[in-house]
């Protein structure tokens, strides 16, 4: 079976008007799509609000800046890697998440070595 990570991408704002226990109401639809996925979700995390760091190759060495891309509209917010057997079968896990409702899932197959 292929594995395929659901990246989740919003705009910044996205959860600004929400207050803690709306967030917390959002937090566990988050939770319960995971959980009736089963074991098709191999891995998911939440990513840090306006932490990171971005490199591009230097003359000498790498150079280091603050991230995410400032000039970005939308941030990556989060990830799941799934389980599917197809393009398709990832796109209809993807498509049953809450994070519609935020932003958008960008679907991409993980490359695994043989």
């Amino acid at each position: 079976m292929a594995q395929f990570m659901l990246l989740l991408r919003h705009t910044p704002e996205s959860f600004s008007a929400y207050g803690a226990e709306e967030i917390q109401t959002i937090l566990k639809k988050y939770r319960a799509w995971r959980e009736s996925q089963g074991s098709r979700i191999l891995q998911g995390k939440k990513l840090k609000d306006g932490e990171g760091r971005v490199m591009r190759k230097g003359s000498s060495k790498p150079l280091v800046t603050d991230g995410p891309f400032a000039e970005s509209k939308e941030i990556m917010g989060g990830y799941f890697v799934v389980e599917a057997d197809s393009y398709d079968a990832a796109i209809e896990i993807a498509s049953t998440c809450p994070h519609f409702q935020f932003g958008t899932i960008e679907v991409r197959a993980v490359e695994i070595a043989a």
